[in-house]
């Protein structure tokens, strides 16, 4: 079928809206029609790190919309439900079979080859291949081929803005901290970078008392955005050194857990003076290679921690963070700023320049 497609053609090249082809489902394939998607740093940087031998690319990750068709093996998922998609997974290894398929062994293959695991591509145009599939689905687009393990049920009702997120940022952000991290209430939490994935890992803090709830983030209006969301203070990093003192006062002697989702080598130095012993260190955002004085992490009993994806199942974390969303818990419409499809630059731009904490892109 002829859709529409944001087409990436060289690496960090922009993205163009433009027609192509998508082939009709496989057995275990859901067709999706896109309502909105949320455009994420991973799609920035992937697109920006993508090799030209893989390009054409559609990507997209954050897709939810309405399903139209479904292959002739896939159930419990049928034609004109509302559906979120997220990360593919394979179902059948070591960590998907232990309900972690964020740590899938076929990762990467699934989700950032270029296509499908065979190789092959969902999308084409005159003939010649379009890479796609990414996170088994490229959202960046009017429809969506998905794979039934990725695609989640999801009430009519929720507004499509509040869905896309769901599937992987706000995942992420959450997911971090009511899956990994499992804070006892009183608990004191840091969470370093309040964009969409640390304003999600806000949200869980207070959700599950943590308490305080500390933020620290450059963008003032973004540090506005944390406390009233709940945390009890947002600093500036630019304070330099005073961020360690600060917050070394903010809990009462060193933070409990520390969310980081930037990866600056500095920022994670300032994190492990401002942890105390024995706490968690949490690595969220995908970045350049960081150090550790290893003698600070033995001496203080350091446990660190590499989260993807929230470490979530999300045919079972999407419902409950939908849940608490419809509680007045978790206000990710908050986070939102939307975007018609066509503008897709802008809203890279709104992310890049710190105007838009979540763009999400609306369509027909």
């Amino acid at each position: 079928m002829r859709i529409r497609a944001a087409v990436t053609d060289t690496p960090g090249g922009p993205f163009t809206v433009r027609e192509v082809d998508l082939e009709v489902p496989r057995p275990r394939e859901v067709l999706v029609r896109i309502t909105a998607a949320g455009v994420c740093h991973t799609d920035l940087s992937s697109q920006a790190a993508w090799p030209a031998e893989l390009m054409p690319m559609v990507f997209g990750h954050e897709g939810t919309g309405v399903v139209e068709a479904v292959g002739a093996a896939v159930t419990g998922i049928t034609p004109g439900d509302h559906v979120v998609l997220t990360f593919h997974s394979c179902g059948a290894c070591a960590q998907c079979a232990a309900g972690h398929p964020a740590y899938c062994r076929s990762m990467r293959a699934l989700n950032a080859s270029g296509g499908r695991a065979d190789g092959s591509t969902p999308l084409s145009w005159g003939g010649a291949p379009v890479r796609g599939a990414f996170f088994g689905q490229s959202s960046f687009a009017t429809h969506a081929l998905a794979h039934e393990r990725n695609t989640v049920r999801i009430p009519a009702d929720l507004p499509p803005a509040v869905a896309a997120p769901l599937g992987c940022g706000v995942q992420t952000g959450a997911g971090t901290v009511l899956n990994r991290l499992r804070p006892e209430p009183g608990s004191s939490l840091v969470v370093i970078g309040a964009g969409g994935v640390g304003l999600s890992a806000v949200m869980a803090g207070v959700v599950a008392g943590c308490d305080p709830v500390v933020v620290v983030e450059p963008v003032a209006s973004r540090r506005a955005v944390a406390v009233s969301l709940g945390a009890q203070a947002a600093l500036d990093p630019a304070d330099g050194d005073g961020i360690v003192a600060a917050l070394l006062d903010l809990t009462g002697g060193g933070a409990r857990h520390i969310v980081d989702t930037t990866s600056s080598p500095e920022m994670l130095a300032r994190a492990l003076g401002a942890l105390r012993h024995r706490g968690d260190l949490v690595l969220t955002g995908i970045g350049t290679e960081v150090s550790f004085d290893v003698m600070s992490l033995l001496s203080k009993g350091v446990r660190l921690h590499g989260v993807i994806e929230g470490d979530a199942d999300p045919a079972r974390f999407i419902p409950e963070l939908i849940a608490l969303y419809r509680q007045g818990r978790f206000p990710v419409d908050r986070l939102v700023t939307t975007f018609p499809f066509e503008d897709i630059e802008a809203a890279v731009r709104g992310m890049r320049d710190g105007t838009a904490i979540k763009p999400v892109l609306v369509l027909d």
